[in-house]
């Protein structure tokens, strides 16, 4: 960190202690430094900067020789302290949870920003604003492993000061990020960890994993390549399925997904005129195939609402054409509504709170239907979701599931499940087990099967094909104001995993058939208004400079002639990326190179299944860049720069790169593939390479940097 940004960030005279813990038997509930007698601080023997400090004395009833230890390391070389925590003597008393460590009072800085790897990851320039919204302190916390795809955040100045918080933890152990407003302006963060088998702790705690509090200069990618740095060299990693060579070859091969719902007709027959048309391979990821109504009937998915034989024929008529289908299939949702839950006795084996109550989830906005989070450590769910997910494969054909819900993760209480109450790594460890069991029963009836998940999780590396990214078109569902999405997990992960997904639409969202006629739309799959174009081609263009593979949702054949500018744009942008895949599907993402880039207020469709219906908010402006920009660095070393124009006008490319910051040869060739099919090439020399041109309306490029 430079002289000028060598500075406090934390408030020295925050009144937030270091540690809490929640022992609900206990008198006084909560657990604090302030409550102990004695306090002790101790060097560490080694040499290095270390301490140890224990707290004790804590009268507390029924556990006379509680004590808590604290372990603090500095690593002076990255600016990076290491924190894992201790208790001994609890007795009879089972901590709920163990927040630590806690950090109150973060400084304030201007133009300060928020990362969080909420999956694909999201940024926010309104940190203090939304935790201290209405002079009310606002508390934000996200599971890991789950929404949060990887274990860090970071609170900063843009290209300033900032604060860096992070775990170590390898065994994807349950844990909560948390950040927390004071009402007054002030942000703290904290660990939340939960216990595993507190019951039977022995009377201890010893967190399996430390915390990492740091600081570092930059903004969210320099906290993205830190984490990197530690991340990649973990088994998740190593053992990916991208990586092994595990992940079925026409899933790598495909250059556009055409996501559309219902029956045959309407999902296999537009991919197979897409396919025809735009001459790139399609794969197909199918909703609302299933015998039951979405978000309603799960997991009662088969027989297919077409009848089985009509949707055998239809895909052995798809496989014939080189199309291949993924279908989805809930991997956590039971409808406590259907006929199963009562006859299977599905309650037993749901996700069970602190309190022992199922927590019943409600997600669809027409039926208002309860559904039940199953738990993943119970092989009767395992066994239930596997034998459903085989016969699909199997007995229909289909080439892959979709596991809906598949990174994310609960804790759950209950007992007689098997596995450690509350926290712990079973989650993790039972999906392990699930996809293995879906694929040795494929595989010993000579299928191979693509397993995808929603979402993005580094726990989930070696267990799933793919991983549905869709945050590239987050303004479709989410609020707006508050939050953009920012590739923070590519920047990591990219290479070792295969991202894909958009809710980018050209259309009204689709009603299922099996939901109540009086909410039904007049006109399901209406066109939307050709002002929605630019926000359009901005979702497919965040996907192609972020390395994910094309999307096309609620696509049909007359919108090659009704749409032919929007379809014609997806198309080249699905060409241009197989032309650089040793990038934008193999390679690591660099910083983007800097560029002056205009800004446009552009109308946005806040509409998805749910998002904007009935009365919600449906539409509303934003103000975005209209250029976007992404560099890269292939497995051989190679460099690439990405730029995708998304506005109706021309756009200045201009930037310069210099050996002595890129990985760029001292002199070479600089080839540029253009959108249209066409390639330039030029010299350089000097280990300076300078790019000033205008981009085309609606266009994209890749500028290859390769050695002469």
């Amino acid at each position: 960190m430079s002289p000028a940004e060598r500075r406090n960030l934390v408030d020295p005279v925050a009144d937030s202690p270091l540690w809490k813990v929640d022992l609900p038997a206990a008198e006084h509930g909560v657990l604090v430094p302030a409550h102990a007698k004695e306090f002790l601080v101790e060097r560490g023997e080694s040499g290095e900067p270390e301490l140890r400090m224990t707290w004790s004395g804590f009268d507390v009833d029924g556990a006379p020789a509680l004590r808590v230890v604290v372990d603090v390391a500095l690593d002076a070389a990255t600016a990076v302290s290491y924190w894992s925590i201790s208790l001994d003597g609890l007795g009879e008393l089972r901590p709920a949870s163990v927040r630590f460590p806690r950090i109150g009072g973060l400084a304030r800085q201007e133009k300060e920003a928020l990362a969080v790897p909420i999956w694909m990851g999201q940024k926010t320039n309104k940190p203090r604003e939304i935790m201290n919204a209405g002079g009310r302190g606002r508390r934000l916390e996200w599971m890991y492993p789950g929404i949060l795809s990887m274990q860090c955040l970071a609170l900063y100045r843009e290209n300033g000061a900032g604060f860096y918080a992070a775990c170590d933890d390898t065994a994807a152990f349950c844990k909560r990020f948390a950040l927390f407003g004071d009402g007054q302006g002030g942000i703290g963060f904290e660990v939340v960890q939960l216990p595993e088998n507190a019951g039977e702790s022995g009377g201890a705690y010893r967190a399996p994993y430390r915390a990492l509090l740091g600081v570092f200069e930059g903004d969210w990618f320099t906290a993205a390549e830190r984490y990197r740095a530690w991340a990649l060299k973990q088994a998740w990693a190593r053992e990916s399925r991208l990586k092994t060579g595990a992940t079925p070859q026409w899933a790598i091969d495909t250059g556009l997904w055409v996501w559309n719902r219902g029956r045959s007709e309407n999902v296999l027959a537009p991919a197979a005129s897409l396919q025809e048309a735009a001459d790139v391979p399609i794969s197909v990821f199918w909703h609302w195939w299933h015998g039951c109504p979405y978000d309603v009937g799960f997991p009662e998915y088969l027989p297919p609402r077409e009848g089985t034989q009509p949707f055998q024929d239809a895909l052995n008529a798809a496989h014939a054409r080189d199309l291949h289908a993924i279908v989805y299939m809930n991997q956590r949702l039971w409808g406590m509504t259907t006929k199963s839950w009562a006859e299977r006795d599905a309650a037993r084996y749901a996700v069970k709170g602190a309190d022992g109550a199922i927590r019943p989830e409600v997600y669809n906005t027409f039926t208002k239907s309860p559904c039940a989070s199953m738990c993943m450590g119970t092989a009767f769910w395992r066994n239930t979701y596997a034998g459903l997910a085989v016969e699909a494969v199997l007995d229909l054909g289909v080439d892959g599931i979709y596991m809906d819900q598949a990174c994310s993760s609960l804790a759950c209480f209950d007992p007689a499940h098997g596995h450690p109450v509350g926290g712990g790594s079973y989650w993790i460890e039972g999906f392990q087990l699930l996809q293995r069991d879906i694929r040795e029963q494929c595989r010993g009836a000579g299928r191979s099967v693509a397993l995808a998940g929603e979402g993005c999780g580094e726990a989930w590396l070696p267990y799933l094909d793919l991983m549905l990214s869709l945050q590239v078109s987050m303004e479709r569902y989410a609020a707006p104001g508050n939050w953009l999405p920012i590739p923070f997990f590519h920047a990591v992960y990219h290479g070792y995993f295969l991202p894909y997904g958009n809710y980018a639409s050209l259309t009204m969202p689709p009603y299922d058939a099996l939901w109540p006629d009086e909410t039904a739309p007049a006109e399901p799959l209406a066109l939307l208004d050709r002002k929605f174009a630019q926000q359009f081609r901005m979702e497919q263009a965040r996907a192609f400079v972020w390395g994910q593979t094309p999307t096309l949702a609620n696509f049909r054949p007359e919108h090659l002639e009704s749409r032919a500018a929007e379809m014609d744009f997806v198309v080249r942008l699905a060409k241009l990326r197989r032309r650089a895949e040793a990038y934008l599907l193999h390679g690591t993402m660099l910083r983007p190179p800097a560029m002056d880039v205009l800004e446009a207020v552009i109308p946005m469709s806040r509409l998805s299944i749910y998002a904007g219906q009935q009365g919600a908010l449906s539409e509303y402006e934003g103000r975005y860049p209209l250029v976007l920009v992404s560099a890269w660095q292939s497995p051989e070393g190679g460099m690439a720069i990405a730029v995708a124009n998304i506005a109706d006008t021309s756009q200045r490319a201009a930037f310069t790169l210099d050996s002595t910051d890129w990985p760029l040869a001292p002199r070479g060739v600089l080839r540029t593939l253009e959108d249209s099919g066409a390639e330039k090439s030029a010299s350089y020399e000097g280990g300076v390479v300078s790019v000033d041109e205008e981009l085309p309306p609606a266009s994209a490029c890749i500028y290859v940097f390769s050695k002469d």
